[in-house]
């Protein structure tokens, strides 16, 4: 609340006593005494207690405050617009704020800058324009890049190779991999040079091996549990507790969405759980749920990237990609490991 942090825009409002009015965590408002603030779970709670809502922050809003709504409007010009560069000064025109404002804003509602997001979007609809089979010529104009220079540089890196090997289902590209033992059951591991591409959990090496030839169906693959022996005994401390170490750098394809989803989940502390809901509103889009599920489900990196620790609303467990007993055994270590 302190650090007016608006990822916690949903979880509770805070009320004041002196002015009767509650308020978001986000809320500008100035921080009132300590003496004076109760917290509550909910709007329709902080009402009950005789407060009313903000009408700056709007907290009793599905929609958002009035700077949310803003924001969202920017998101939406961005999207309608993608064939076309969208200066900072014309988007805040638009929405009527300050250019300052709005790239403070924006960034930190959804994690990226305008123009960072711009390129994001650009890059998921190039992905989605070569697994159709466009070329990578006509995919570079039709997703609005202008030269094929500029996807080179802007979606290499994001695809963890070349434009040209991505469509053809990794062609060119060796994937070195590994497998292990966990409590859990088999791990696979595998990765480009550019670092780890997949990790993937199983019953058996052929299963997880036949799972990572369909993503990868025309890549070489090579079985190097040397090279990545490192990044195999960072992944199996996962299973402790702690973090991937940081010297371990991930080659994740995903859209700007499921980008900000991921490293929402590797905030989750381990033997903890969010749920759905929780997540869409720490990542600034409180009516999202639904597409943070789904951006759970297509996450590439199992245990590194912990999207077993979401929850539905209920406190039930989900479905898991890798399945709801792995997922169900994977909270429970973490949960004993906290305890001892």
């Amino acid at each position: 609340m302190l650090n007016h942090d608006r990822r916690y825009d949903g979880r509770f409002v805070y009320a004041v006593s002196s002015t009767h009015i509650y308020c978001r965590p986000s809320c500008p408002s100035r921080r009132p005494a300590r003496h004076r603030v109760s917290f509550f779970p909910s709007p329709q709670q902080a009402e009950a207690a005789g407060f009313r809502a903000c009408l700056r922050c709007q907290p009793q809003s599905t929609q958002g405050s009035l700077p949310d709504r803003r924001i969202e409007q920017a998101r939406r010009y961005l999207d309608d617009h993608a064939d076309e560069t969208v200066t900072l000064r014309r988007l805040a025109d638009h929405v009527t704020l300050s250019p300052f404002h709005l790239q403070r804003a924006f960034q930190q509602t959804l994690g990226l800058s305008p123009k960072a997001y711009q390129d994001a979007k650009r890059i998921e609809r190039f992905t989605a324009l070569l697994k159709r089979g466009e070329s990578v010529t006509s995919a570079t104009y039709t997703a609005g890049f202008g030269s094929s220079s500029r996807v080179a540089e802007r979606v290499s890196g994001a695809l963890g190779m070349t434009p040209s090997a991505y469509r053809s289902g990794g062609k060119g590209v060796t994937l070195r991999y590994a497998t292990a033992l966990t409590p859990v059951g088999r791990a696979l591991i595998a990765g480009t040079e550019r670092g780890v591409v997949s990790v993937s959990l199983g019953d058996s090496d052929a299963e997880l091996l036949a799972l990572l030839k369909e993503a990868y169906p025309h890549a070489k693959l090579s079985h190097d549990p040397k090279r990545l022996k490192r990044q195999m005994q960072s992944l199996l401390q996962c299973l402790n507790g702690n973090p991937l170490s940081n010297s371990i750098s991930l080659d994740v394809q995903g859209t700007a969405f499921q980008r900000k989803v991921w490293r929402a989940l590797q905030e989750i502390p381990p033997g903890s759980t969010r749920t759905y809901r929780e997540i869409a509103c720490e990542i600034g889009q409180p009516t999202a749920a639904r597409a943070v599920a789904r951006a759970c489900a297509t996450n590439p990196i199992a245990l590194a990237i912990p999207c077993h620790r979401v929850v539905r609303e209920d406190g039930n467990l989900a479905g898991y990609r890798w399945g709801l007993e792995k997922k169900k055994r994977l909270l429970a270590l973490e949960q004993e490991r906290q305890e001892s």
